[in-house]
């Protein structure tokens, strides 16, 4: 099979979150371990941040590989979903996976892979623990895909485990109350492994502690312990306890290891995140006059602190492309969008995509108006024909919605 026929092979025949939804989530961690002995167990051959949360821990996972690499250090990422193609999840200081190495891979183990029907997601692991281990990455940082206890990252014993934040998302399987999502994020907690957390509330602190007791884990509390925060090319206002997370992980990785990053190396690294790792759609401007931003926020918590930013930007005329998945709880974030403009209904191309009649029928419960488009390009090219040089433009709502747009910036 050449490249598009290898991943054509992974997304379609085998259950993938991000395509199916609940369907593709194991309860379970048997496969992946079967996978890695049957690998020979490359993860034991790697030294790991492991990160986890309900929001940023993308944005922290590439600011942690940025920062290392400003070090000197050869930097394995793992991260998911992707954008545009599969092999941006795995890539190695910035540089994504080759597609022979993907092709050789699933050719060899293919049928290994059908036997013991394993997930798009645990063979995606363990490509990357196996391209790590081969490639002899000096440390990798490895965002856990969904949850944590049970997700299939969850089979590394890291030298530092990070909890970004709590929120109600993916309630189906990670529970329905904040305390219970984070017990779940809390399984990546190991003994001994000093453990991050970015931000908490009343109801998720003790859940940590707790978890870090039992673990006899060293804790700590980023948003407590840094008051210092330094800048980043991500400018997005709530990678500001990102941030805060980065710099606290940092600060105990020099403590604890012997890995070595100076304060020179953190500054260097959080202001080139998108140059050294490839980073896009969060807070990503695409184009000006109008001035167009796109962000792949899409829970309550992300959409929040977006759409407060967005209330600080000026502009004659606000356009909003938006399309949602269908697990997505519309009457938790519709509210959080302003009423005062003009909706682009779309959705996004994956059986997820919610139909942009339910949509718009909900959308107006809280009087958000607008036409909808059979497609994310349709809806983007009619915003940005609508609108004038002094006009904004955001788009999101959604992954998939960022990831059908024209993500380099126009002139």
């Amino acid at each position: 099979m050449n490249y598009q026929e290898t991943t054509n092979w992974m997304f379609n025949q085998l259950p993938m979150y991000q395509l199916q939804g609940a369907s593709a989530y194991k309860e379970d961690l048997t496969n992946i371990k079967l996978l890695a002995g049957h690998l020979d167990n490359p993860q034991d051959h790697l030294k790991c941040i492991h990160v986890a949360g309900t929001n940023g821990k993308g944005s922290t996972s590439h600011m942690l590989a940025s920062v290392l690499q400003e070090a000197g250090y050869k930097v394995g990422l793992y991260t998911s979903p992707h954008l545009k193609d599969f092999r941006e999840r795995i890539r190695i200081n910035g540089e994504e996976i080759s597609e022979d190495f993907v092709i050789e891979f699933i050719d060899k183990h293919k049928s290994f892979f059908e036997a013991n029907d394993m997930s798009f997601f645990e063979m995606s692991v363990g490509l990357a623990f196996d391209y790590f281990a081969a490639e002899k990455v000096d440390i990798a940082i490895i965002e856990v895909g969904l949850g944590g206890r049970l997700d299939a990252t969850n089979i590394i014993t890291p030298l530092v485990s990070v909890i970004t934040n709590i929120d109600l998302d993916h309630t189906q399987f990670l529970g329905n109350t904040p305390a219970l999502i984070a017990g779940e994020k809390a399984g990546i907690i190991k003994p001994n492994v000093p453990v991050i957390i970015g931000e908490y509330t009343n109801e998720t602190q003790p859940v940590f502690l707790a978890k870090a007791k039992e673990n006899q884990a060293p804790i700590y509390f980023a948003s407590d312990l840094i008051s210092e925060v330094f800048p980043s090319d991500l400018i997005g206002d709530y990678q500001f306890h990102n941030k805060k997370t980065v710099q606290q992980t940092i600060q105990i990785l020099n403590e604890t290891t012997d890995f070595k990053v100076s304060e020179e190396s953190l500054k260097s690294g959080l202001l080139s995140v998108v140059k050294n790792t490839g980073l896009q759609g969060r807070w990503q401007q695409l184009g000006e006059n109008p001035k167009i931003i796109c962000d792949t926020a899409h829970n309550k918590h992300g959409l929040s602190v977006v759409m407060n930013q967005l209330q600080k930007e000026t502009y004659e005329n606000l356009h909003i492309v938006l399309g949602v998945v269908n697990d997505k709880d519309l009457d938790s974030i519709l509210p959080l969008f302003p009423k005062k403009a003009k909706y682009y209904f779309c959705r996004p191309d994956s059986s997820r995509g919610l139909s942009t009649e339910i949509l718009q029928d909900t959308a107006k419960k809280y009087d958000l108006i607008g036409e909808k488009y059979d497609s994310v390009e349709k809806a983007f090219l009619d915003a940005k024909k609508n609108a004038t040089k002094n006009d904004f433009i955001y788009a999101g709502g959604s992954t998939f919605v960022v990831a059908e747009l024209p993500l380099n910036k126009e002139s």
